[in-house]
């Protein structure tokens, strides 16, 4: 039996099978019971069909920098059944402001984004967070970092190599440097959670007075 049309366009990231069940524990305690989450660079679409189908009373919005992978993105939500996801947008994190589709999310989820973009991307997802984000709403995002300068594992150290090697800008970032960044946005780190393979999520919550 050839395969079915929504099958053909999935893509497949082995990463984000590995990480989407530690990644969900976090969500599970930090996301609000009911409102609406954005989730930036989808990639192939695999984590917001999985987090939906995890968190029935949640309504998903994914976006990517460019619609290249939004045909996976709709399959793997189409093969989920899920209907609390909605249909993908283009949200380049650096436009200053965020197109109005964003709308006003309760919460933002982001992986496996700032280490693999130039430092302005992460600068543009705390300011944009900080602008859209309810009152009270979180910043989640998942991934390697340093902490005080320093790396947290070799592997790290030689991730970050490759990566610069790749393209100067990219690299893995400082944790209280993101942090500093986030509070000049009303963005308070409230937690952060060793992951697998040497990442952490991170949990910032935007201040109810900004």
């Amino acid at each position: 039996m050839p395969p079915s049309s929504s099958m053909s366009a999935r893509r497949h990231a082995p990463a984000a099978e590995r990480n989407r069940e530690p990644i969900l524990g976090v969500l599970r305690r930090v996301l609000p019971a009911r409102g609406t989450v954005l989730e930036i660079a989808s990639g192939t679409g695999q984590h917001v069909a999985h987090f939906a189908a995890a968190l029935p009373d949640l309504v998903f919005q994914p976006s990517d920098r460019t619609d290249q992978d939004f045909a996976s993105i709709v399959a793997w939500s189409a093969d989920a059944d899920r209907a609390t996801v909605r249909p993908p947008i283009v949200l380049d994190v650096t436009a200053d402001p965020w197109p109005a589709a964003v709308g006003t999310p309760d919460a933002i989820f982001c992986a496996n984004m700032i280490h693999i973009a130039p430092w302005e991307a992460c600068l543009g997802l705390l300011r944009g967070a900080g602008a859209r984000l309810a009152p009270g709403g979180v910043l989640v995002t998942y991934g390697p970092y340093t902490i005080g300068g320093a790396h947290t594992a070799p592997s790290n150290e030689a991730f970050d190599l490759d990566l610069r090697a790749r393209d100067p800008r990219w690299g893995v970032r400082d944790l209280d440097e993101v942090a500093r960044v986030a509070a000049g946005h009303g963005l308070e780190l409230e937690e952060r959670v060793a992951m697998p393979a040497n990442n952490l999520t991170v949990v910032f919550r935007r201040t109810a007075s900004r």
